[in-house]
């Protein structure tokens, strides 16, 4: 292509083994040896229902290592999905301690202006406990600063990277980022992995680049043998492109994606509301006294699902904690057993659900005993103790047998058909058995756990399976291909639960991502309202003592349940937007919309700006002035069209909004802090809802 800088390009694949090493030494993951050695040795196409997959085959011709790179995308669509296959040919065990899922040289070169990276910008999202999604952005040349390498004869050794550690995959920051320029184009990436990834960009000859990788030794303990005729294939990871829309057009090409790659399941439509005892409610101790008017009052507020959370199984005076593992019901909190609460849910309308957090086995149950000491995670011999618990290794048939006989039992026996599945540990590394590392291990067992799981839905495919981890802290495409359902955070307190509500789409498709609304009786009518509003645009995980609530109060949780029964439909075909950008975590307004058949639906927060635990003062970023009551919106692909802003909920909202439809802006007017509406816009006003 005439005026483009080919030395820019990287490799197909980039390949680091042990004896090899890399071409220019730094922090960097390319210019490996291996990578620059490849050589083509042919390709093919096929198509695969609506997937069209190219398959392109290299090989070093040194140690003999064949590499397939296989490509995956959908007509029409703006994602290229990718993964890698290596088999060694040659007759000399190679050990492997990073490879690249997927690269890509050349973002914004010679051909584009001299300036092209100075326009670019960096975003990526940190995470952590109860402060899931916060996404963060910068200029590239905040990180990528140039160098002059006319004046040198060398690249730099640094690049931009995030990463995963230990078991949590994103108790740190999400697999997710992009970069976008000027222009409004995108370059956004996902890597499917629950046992190490990571993610670098820089520059290159001139040029931006991208690397994507799953597990390696340098950040993982990662290190893969593979003697001759042996192969090994990296995690998946997906890059979405985009000419226009910048982040918007992207994430609603990923969410398309994600829908397209997942297990299908009659829960991806169906979206039943669901009921959680557990926040701000029962915190882990259920009764049946304490239970039966929390499901009498779920069923007449329209909950379809009832989950009983942590500590059923409790009958330990020292707690419950580091003991479980057999998953057997609790006889001194459910004197009558616990079938009769599972059967008044039914009664009530409801679907039971209990919290299971299968990985684990706590040091002082019997279970600990009982399996064989290689069905655990060990590390030098030792078993691995991380507060208070074991982890299972699943592809030791004992512990996967001991955890299809609980599932079974639950399902078959005591007809549970959701269960919410949570890990509350970072087991760290990994586990070694034998010679293999410990990320190898870790990998290992989370490929068994994923399969593990997918059995479990050929033996009940009407089984809803929820993914949790202290919240989000394993919120990525390797589970969610499989499970039903993310649990996004376990904030308590809902003021500052709408930076992570509203970005949650960004993480997990809107139809996969539950947010807690926990209203108490103890809440305002606007409280009330507020916590609700922030689950309606995906899953609501209901909760809170709705059983001690006023009338007044209550009808206005039914209210809001009903809004979002009229309206579910639409959510599974519906595209995410974010008028106001992505949120950041004081945002004192914080709007999310979906693209709908039907219509567009916008969510929008005003909250009072947050001191910090100091009761220091809020930054001057959260300050608007004496006036913050009004924002205005710009919401792009409804320009031009006359539409009327609907208000569905809370109708007793005193919220304005107007469109300006030459202009494509709404402007909507809350007049008290800490308040949230759902609007509706579509050419006519929906009976459910009132004009704004």
């Amino acid at each position: 292509m005439p005026g483009r800088d080919w030395d820019s390009l990287l490799p197909l694949v980039e390949v680091t083994v042990t004896g090899q090493g890399r071409a220019w030494s730094g922090e960097r993951f390319i210019d490996t040896a291996v990578g620059g050695r490849l050589t083509y040795r042919g390709h093919e196409s096929v198509q695969d229902g609506e997937w069209q997959c190219t398959t392109i085959r290299l090989a070093d011709p040194e140690t003999g290592l064949a590499v397939d790179l296989t490509l995956r995308t959908c007509p029409g669509s703006g994602f290229l999905r990718s993964q890698v296959r290596l088999v060694n040919e040659g007759s000399t065990p190679l050990q492997l301690e990073s490879v690249s899922t997927l690269t890509l040289g050349g973002i914004v070169d010679a051909m584009d202006a001299m300036d092209a990276m100075d326009g670019l910008t960096l975003h990526w999202a940190d995470n952590d406990w109860l402060a899931e999604c916060r996404w963060q952005h910068a200029a590239f040349r905040d990180h990528i600063v140039p160098l002059n390498r006319s004046a040198h004869g060398h690249e730099g050794r640094g690049c931009f990277e995030r990463y995963s550690q230990g078991s949590w995959s994103t108790g740190r920051h999400l697999p997710i980022a992009a970069l976008t320029d000027r222009a409004g184009r995108a370059w956004l990436w996902q890597i499917e992995s629950s046992a190490g990834w990571r993610y670098e960009t820089g520059e290159r000859e001139g040029a931006a680049y991208l690397a994507l990788f799953g597990p390696d030794d340098a950040h993982h303990q990662w290190r893969e043998l593979l003697a001759p005729g042996q192969e090994f294939t990296t995690a998946p990871a997906v890059l979405v492109g985009t000419e226009s829309g910048g982040l918007d057009a992207a994430f609603g090409e990923l969410t398309a994606y994600r829908r397209r790659m997942r297990r299908s399941h009659p829960d991806h439509t169906a979206l039943p509301v669901i009921y959680n005892d557990y926040m701000n409610t029962l915190m882990g101790d259920p009764t049946t006294d304490k239970l039966l008017p929390l499901v009498e009052a779920a069923g007449s507020a329209g909950a379809e699902v009832f989950v009983i959370d942590a500590g059923w199984y409790d009958d330990d005076a020292q707690g419950w904690w580091d003991a479980v593992g057999a998953w057997d019901a609790s006889n001194s909190r459910f004197p009558g057993g616990i079938q009769q609460v599972l059967d008044a849910i039914r009664e009530h309308g409801m679907t039971p659900g209990l919290w299971l957090e299968p990985e684990v086995v706590g040091v002082r149950s019997p279970l600990a005993r009982t399996l064989p000491p290689e069905a655990f995670f060990r590390r030098g011999g030792v078993r691995v103790t991380e507060h208070g618990r074991h982890h299972l290794d699943l592809r030791h048939p004992a512990a996967r047998a001991h955890l299809d006989q609980v599932v079974d039992r639950l399902v078959d026996d005591w007809g549970v058909g959701y269960l919410k599945l949570d890990y509350n540990i970072n087991i760290g590394p990994g586990t070694e058995n034998g010679a293999e590392s410990a990320g190898a291990g870790l990998l290992g067992h989370h490929r068994a756990h994923l399969d593990w799981l997918g059995s479990l839905l050929d033996r009940h495919p009407r089984l809803v399976l929820e993914n949790c981890a202290s919240g989000g802290l394993r919120m990525d495409y390797a589970q969610l291909a499989v499970a039903q359902l993310q649990s996004t955070s376990d904030q308590q307190d809902p003021l500052r639960y709408p930076p992570i509500a509203a970005a949650a789409a960004t993480a997990a498709a809107p139809e996969q991502a539950a947010v807690w609304a926990y209203p108490q009786p103890h809440f305002s009518l606007d409280e009330i309202a507020f916590t609700l509003t922030g689950a309606l645009p995906g899953r609501i995980h209901l909760s809170g003592f709705l059983d001690r609530m006023s009338p007044e109060q209550f009808a206005l949780v039914r209210s809001g349940i009903s809004v979002y029964k009229a309206l579910r439909s639409e959510i599974p075909d519906s595209l995410p937007f974010w008028p106001l950008g992505l949120p950041s975590w004081d945002d004192t307004w914080i709007a999310y919309g979906w693209r709908g058949q039907a219509a567009t639906w916008l969510t929008l927060w005003r909250r009072e700006p947050t001191a910090d635990e100091r009761g220091r003062g809020p930054r001057p970023r959260d300050q608007h002035g004496a006036d913050d009551t009004t924002r205005t919106v710009t919401i792009s692909h409804l320009r031009g069209a006359p539409l009327r802003p609907t208000l569905l909920y809370p109708a007793t909202s005193d919220a304005t909004a107007t469109w300006n439809a030459a202009d494509g802006q709404l402007t909507v007017t809350l007049p008290r802090r800490d308040t949230a509406v759902l609007l509706r816009l579509s050419a006519a006003p929906p009976a459910e809802g009132r004009e704004g």
